[in-house]
């Protein structure tokens, strides 16, 4: 995998929305925060633009985002926000300019469609805050995206939890949003699983829903691939007037069990406030113990 090179300060970053529209309010913060570390961000010509629930047409998101990707001058591409839409501009980037010459795109959620398009072309990312989180974010996960855009070494400990299944494995980190995850299964954004850890978090799924998505990974032997799993936020579940039964942990634990990778419950990246930075394609060690270390 190809690692962007770290940023400096003085260092131009674009921001553009490729899903879910957003004002200028929403920016505000992040483009504080971003301008204390240094650095130079530039919002996209077409960000505050509006097509329904989009941040203008897929025209428009897509120029916005191959305009920051063929610059040479930005060094780095934030993704304003999630929602949906990011998938609806995919196809119509050449990412050419990228391969050769690639910089780190950073967001979460939504984004994870850009995720693993980076792992088909062999370029690492990272899944962190986005501008329109700044605002709630903890200081350990707005620390944490300035450590890996700025080259810094990330480690995590995390306490134990009782869903954990110990063991020790060195392997590429690759995963995201799971409804993200699977909506891809099948598609040119596909990801293989084969010898890495999944990473998953997901927000206002039903607990069906969860159940059908894991589901698929096993059938579709993405699960019996895996060398590792990292659980992260599954915030906000829904539920049936007919209870399903199981939380949506419980429901990852069932169809993981079978497995003898380690597994990690609990680690603080997702829809919440303490969204830590993962890089997307970097070989990590991953070690769950009463303790889970997790070194990039």
């Amino acid at each position: 995998m190809k690692t962007p090179p770290n940023l400096h300060t003085g260092d131009k970053i674009g921001i553009v929305a490729t899903a879910r529209k957003v004002s200028s309010a929403d920016l505000m913060k992040a483009v504080s925060v971003f301008t204390e570390w240094g650095l130079d961000p530039i919002l996209g010509q077409n960000i505050f633009n509006e097509n329904h629930q989009f941040a203008g047409t897929d025209e428009e998101r897509a120029q916005d985002f191959q305009q920051m990707l063929n610059d040479e001058n930005i060094k780095a591409i934030v993704f304003a926000r999630g929602g949906y839409g990011t998938i609806r501009v995919l196809e119509k980037i050449n990412w050419n300019n990228f391969i050769k010459n690639p910089k780190w795109l950073v967001g979460f959620s939504d984004i994870t469609v850009i995720h693993n398009y980076c792992q088909k072309l062999g370029v690492e990312s990272l899944h962190a805050i986005m501008p329109i989180s700044f605002e709630t974010a903890s200081n350990e996960a707005v620390l944490s995206l300035k450590s890996a855009l700025f080259g810094k070494a990330l480690e995590y400990q995390i306490e134990d939890h009782p869903f954990n299944k110990k063991g020790k494995i060195k392997a590429a980190i690759c995963g995201g949003n799971l409804s993200i995850l699977h909506n891809l299964s099948g598609t040119i954004a596909d990801i293989n699983t084969e010898g890495k850890i999944l990473f998953i978090e997901d927000l206002d799924e039903y607990l069906y829903h969860i159940d059908r998505m894991m589901m698929n990974l096993k059938l579709s032997g993405k699960l019996s691939k895996l060398a590792g799993m990292i659980v992260g936020g599954m915030t906000q579940m829904n539920d049936n007037n007919v209870p399903f039964g199981k939380t949506a942990y419980e429901i990852i634990k069932e169809h993981t069990e079978e497995y003898d990778f380690p597994v990690c419950f609990g680690f603080p990246a997702g829809h919440f406030p303490d969204n830590r930075t993962l890089i997307l394609g970097r070989e990590i060690e991953l070690a769950v113990a009463d303790r889970v270390t997790i070194k990039f």
